[in-house]
């Protein structure tokens, strides 16, 4: 075949030109080298005859002969017709199939550059998208990952892609935990990507530190102004302290045992937060306090009604209460029950009370006048006792002269009427003897 037949066959893989264009004849395929005393072969498309051999040197001794085999070779070549034409199909066939292949070829290769978290590298490949690239290579991406063109893209020569992964970092921001994920490969990196001011920050890992795909723990406490209130004075700082208590002390400020704080002294400290805090003093002290009895009453049916006998005074009892006194600031505070315990109980007071009715009169002493009597004596008081304390009631009984005519206690503490019926017995017994100074009064 010659050149510019086979420029005709350029085309698709496995393309052939239609029959109608194949050429007739095929061009000589050797040409013998110049000086092996060989004459060329003729050119497509033209016959031979005496002149084509004209200015051609002829040899000596083989002129005839040589023309001889040539015009035997022409009269075979002219023989049953196409037979030339079926032998140079399949080779134009072959020779068509191998240069369109090779053309496709040539055009499936594409030089692309591959970066992989910042490490990147440029090959061949015959992928048609990012995606089968990724496959070839036998690298996975997720949902926190970055692909970029995307993977539907379609790949062409000279094209990039680069390959990010994602990177699970438990980040704790002033005081509050959440899972983040980053693209980027170094704390510092990573801070920027997710916003984070880091200029005076505390961080619990170096910002040149390296992230790995299975992530790292951050912690990160930006700085905050914080004012402390305390002993009078007003004090903000800077800081980046993980507690209130770290701060009061970046701040210069101590806390005694019983000092408080207004917000508690382990919380996380906000920006522009005030803080008081609050000096105490407190002590305690013990005091006795009387515990009153109680009294008991019990009906007694040999007493006369109305009448109430003491069987038992009663005691107070002792118990000894500790208070908590505090100063807040300087002030005073109202003192404060800590506990109590009891020192010497109390002794109940034990009274009988009468239900016995009372007699209406004794006989012999009835017509009395028993009020100018009790007038003269007491006053007409029934609780009435002289200055010298023997003596009580209306009628100034002596306890042994009361309980003689079967009264109960004293009698001053009897009602009124048993007084006169006591006083009516003992009139009975001894007339008005025993009221020397009043007794004429019963007679009016």
């Amino acid at each position: 075949m010659s050149t510019s037949q086979g420029s005709h066959r350029a085309g698709r893989r496995g393309t052939t030109l239609p029959l109608h264009e194949q050429p007739t004849q095929a061009a000589p395929l050797f040409v013998p080298a110049a000086g092996t005393g060989t004459a060329p072969g003729p050119a497509a498309g033209q016959g031979r005859g005496p002149a084509a051999d004209q200015g051609r040197a002829a040899v000596p001794g083989q002129g005839s002969r040589a023309g001889s085999r040539r015009a035997a070779r022409r009269r075979k070549a002219s023989g049953p017709a196409g037979e030339g034409l079926r032998r140079l199909v399949p080779q134009a066939l072959v020779v068509a199939f191998l240069a369109g292949g090779t053309s496709a070829f040539v055009a499936d290769d594409k030089a692309v550059r591959l970066s992989v978290d910042g490490v990147p590298r440029t090959f061949h490949t015959f992928a048609d998208d990012v995606g089968e690239l990724l496959a070839d290579e036998g690298l996975t991406v997720g949902a926190h990952d970055i692909v970029a063109p995307a993977p539907t893209e379609a790949l062409a020569s000279g094209d990039e892609i680069v390959v990010r992964y994602g990177r699970p970092v438990a980040l704790t921001l002033d005081g509050q935990r959440r899972q983040v994920w980053t693209t980027a490969r170094t704390v510092e990196g990573a801070l920027r990507q997710l916003g984070v001011r880091a200029e005076g920050a505390y961080l619990s890992v170096s910002r040149g530190a390296p992230i790995s795909r299975q992530g790292l723990a951050l912690d990160v406490r930006t700085e905050r102004a914080v004012t402390f209130l305390a002993d009078g004075r007003e004090r903000t700082v800077r800081t980046n302290a993980a507690t209130v208590r770290e701060a009061l002390a970046e701040a210069g400020i101590t806390l005694s045992a019983q000092d408080v704080t207004s917000v508690a002294p382990g919380s996380f400290p906000r920006d522009g937060q005030t803080v008081t805090v609050l000096r105490i003093t407190g002590s305690k002290q013990l005091r006795e306090e009387a515990v009153p009895y109680a009294v008991e009453r019990t009906r007694d049916p040999e007493l006369f009604a109305g009448t109430e006998v003491v069987e038992r005074q009663g005691s107070a009892g002792v118990r000894r209460v500790t208070y908590g006194l505090r100063t807040v600031n300087g002030v005073r505070q109202k003192p404060r029950r800590l506990g109590e315990e009891i020192v010497r109980e109390p002794v109940s007071r034990l009274v009988r009370i009468g239900t016995k009715p009372l007699p209406h009169s004794v006989a012999g002493a009835d017509g009395l006048d028993w009020g100018a009597l009790a007038a003269c004596e007491s006053g007409g008081r029934p609780n009435a006792v002289d200055p010298s304390g023997t003596y009580g009631g209306l009628y100034q009984f002596d306890p042994g002269t009361w309980r003689s005519l079967g009264g109960s206690g004293t009698a001053q503490n009897a009602p009124a009427a048993e007084q006169t019926f006591r006083a009516k017995k003992l009139y009975v017994q001894r007339g008005a003897s025993p009221w020397p100074h009043c007794g004429r009064r019963l007679h009016g």
